[in-house]
């Protein structure tokens, strides 16, 4: 409709104008109201719905930080884990070299032993301790013996413990003699 004032400043209105004014005026009041109550809902929702999206994302970035806080706790624990496997592997190297310089040493000395012919230098050595070649094969077969032949067995023999006892004296004293040598 044309400009409220001048509709009124008109004085050639009538009184079915006047109505149609009034009942314009009422609808327009009626849809001003309507819509001042659509907006204040909306007003409401959009608030509620912008309260709910903060708590939201207080939520999201609570939890984000709390994985960003366990992956670097795990990224702490693997880096650790690391750390001890290259510590086992640098151990192991190490073990490794003592164990091939140990090799080569024994290796050395077994053949100084067999070139030197220690063990052969005693014909007196009885069928005990023959084909040993080593003061550890000696040793072993030492005990082998004292447990066959021990007087505490049912096959035990004094005499033959002592035997097996002297003759391993006398090949012990010569090989530690040729080692200190």
């Amino acid at each position: 409709m044309e400009n409220i004032e001048e509709i009124l400043a008109d004085e050639t209105l009538t009184e079915e104008s006047l109505q149609e004014l009034k009942a314009w005026l009422f609808r327009e009041n009626i849809r001003l109201v309507t819509a001042e109550t659509e907006l204040k809902e909306k007003q409401e929702k959009f608030t509620q719905e912008k309260k709910q999206f903060q708590t939201e994302m207080k939520e999201i970035n609570r939890k984000m930080s709390a994985e960003r806080e366990r992956i670097l706790k795990d990224s702490q624990l693997v880096d650790e884990k690391l750390e001890i496997i290259k510590e086992g592997f640098r151990k192991l190297d190490l073990d490794r070299r003592r164990l091939e310089k140990d090799q080569a040493r024994v290796s050395a000395e077994k053949e100084l032993i067999e070139e030197s012919g220690i063990y052969e230098n005693f014909s007196d050595v009885s069928i005990f301790f023959h084909g040993v070649k080593s003061p550890l094969t000696l040793k072993k077969r030492y005990k082998d013996l004292s447990k066959i032949f021990h007087p505490d067995n049912l096959a035990g023999d004094t005499e033959m413990i002592q035997r097996i006892n002297r003759e391993y004296e006398n090949l012990k004293r010569e090989y530690e003699k040729y080692r200190q040598a």
